[in-house]
């Protein structure tokens, strides 16, 4: 980059299970109420926005260009140019060198970026029968056609395509997430209790985080609909009273014989959504703000899909090679926790001198991460995983714990369902 880029600020909405007290807020309006508090909070005039950029996967049918929409809804000015990125779990970090790109070539000042999804709304579908039912319905012009075309229903036309399950199915591989995260528990024999005790330990870091207002520094509590008599202050995922009795107890989920993976060792499905203003140099300093941290590189990387998990390590040796780092530059590392399993598969390959030869061309391995300084807050095992917005959450989480911590670097990394990875490089301010 021709510059450093800063993150002014960030907020999130509170992360909230599919289903659950968020439900009844669509992804547009959680992106708009992030946007409204964060410019709420760093008192930046609305009319000095260049762009907005919004990362999302589900793509309501009703909002269409979210990005634009969210931008509107915030009250931004109709001039404001506003878009929509999907890079799958990838977008909410992708709105984000999105803007440092655009930024740090000169095409803009001062662009807020996130992400945002309601996973309770995607919806269910009908199955093609279906579909074509209702279009001869549509088209039938006397009352005997459409008699005949409603006579021709069948009641396994009826039956729903779940979308949830569809998006979180690789098309090309055939497997879905939690098979994947299969595939890497037996390729780097990952056994069920290992996963088990990494959830519990994100669940308790989590919990710490909750009790000791740690996450309340990033999250900006919501009234909620439709009564709007209920404030949703924390993430609601974390479980104190989570216990390696409780974990053990669940069945596997994906592979029901065999398996390790559980949906106590996996991600939630989640809602939520986040927010954070990017600037150059010249705009922090005639704003007179201290940003919160700097964006100083970032790479993605693609692999498999039936590895998908593996996309941080991919993405992180990109990062290093291009930024001359090494991973013991890091002081904190956030890897997001799609599955246990995964988490645990690229703490191996990332200290893996023969993965590195054998997969990333490398002659030595990128180097271990201490588990004390990775995901030190609990991680999406505990807290979900909205996917548009993970991305932006992430590294909103280890910019604040940079500043807490008074450290100088982190690396925010993720695996991309598909088969990728992104890994970004940041500097405390």
């Amino acid at each position: 980059m021709s510059t450093r880029v800063a993150i002014l600020d960030g907020v999130r909405t509170p992360f909230c299970k599919s289903g659950g007290v968020l439900r009844d807020v669509p992804a547009d309006d959680l992106g708009a109420f992030v946007v409204t508090e964060l410019l709420a909070r760093t008192a930046v005039d609305a009319k000095a926005i260049d762009e907005v950029v919004i990362g999302n996967v589900a793509q309501p049918a009703h909002a269409a260009n979210i990005g634009r929409v969210i931008s509107l809804k915030a009250g931004l000015p109709t001039d404001t140019v506003a878009y929509t990125v999907h890079h799958n779990c990838a977008s909410g970090m992708r709105s984000l060198t999105d803007a440092a790109l655009r930024i740090s070539t000169g095409g803009c000042r001062l662009i807020l970026a996130g992400g945002t999804e309601s996973m309770s709304a995607i919806p269910l579908l009908f199955g093609a029968e279906m579909t074509r039912f209702f279009v001869r319905l549509m088209r039938a012009r006397t009352v005997g056609q459409r008699v005949r075309t409603l006579a021709s229903v069948r009641p396994s036309y009826l039956k729903p395509v779940i979308a949830l399950k569809l998006g979180l199915t690789d098309p090309v591989c055939g497997l879905n997430m939690g098979e994947t995260a299969e595939v890497l528990a037996r390729e780097f024999g990952i056994t069920r209790e290992e996963q088990d005790a990494f959830a519990l330990s994100s669940h308790r870091r989590a919990t710490a985080a909750q009790e000791e207002g740690r996450m309340a520094e990033e999250i900006a509590p919501l009234v909620v609909p439709p009564r709007y008599t209920h404030v949703q202050m924390n993430d609601d995922g974390p479980r104190p009273d989570q216990s390696e009795e409780a974990l053990a107890a669940l069945r596997p989920y994906f592979e029901r014989r065999t398996g390790t993976v559980t949906v106590g060792n996996a991600c939630p499905v989640t809602d939520g959504a986040a927010a954070m203003l990017l600037a150059d140099e010249r705009t922090v300093k005639d704003l007179g703000v201290e940003p919160l941290g700097w964006l100083t590189g970032w790479s993605y990387a693609a692999l498999g899909g039936e590895r998908m998990g593996l996309g941080p390590v991919y993405a992180t040796a990109k990062l290093l090679a291009e930024t001359g780092r090494k991973m013991s530059d890091f002081d904190l590392v956030e890897l997001n926790e799609a599955f246990a399993a995964q988490v645990l598969a690229n703490e191996r390959a990332f200290a893996s001198e023969s993965f590195a030869r054998e997969h990333l061309g490398r002659t030595k391995a990128l180097g271990e991460i201490d588990p004390e300084r990775l995901n030190v807050n609990g991680g999406a095992v505990a807290l979900g995983h909205p996917v548009g917005a993970t991305g932006t959450r992430l590294v909103l989480t280890i910019l604040r714990e940079m500043r807490r911590r008074r450290v100088s670097h982190g690396l925010a990394t993720l695996c991309v369902g598909g088969g990728q990875g992104a890994a970004l490089a940041l500097e405390a301010a």
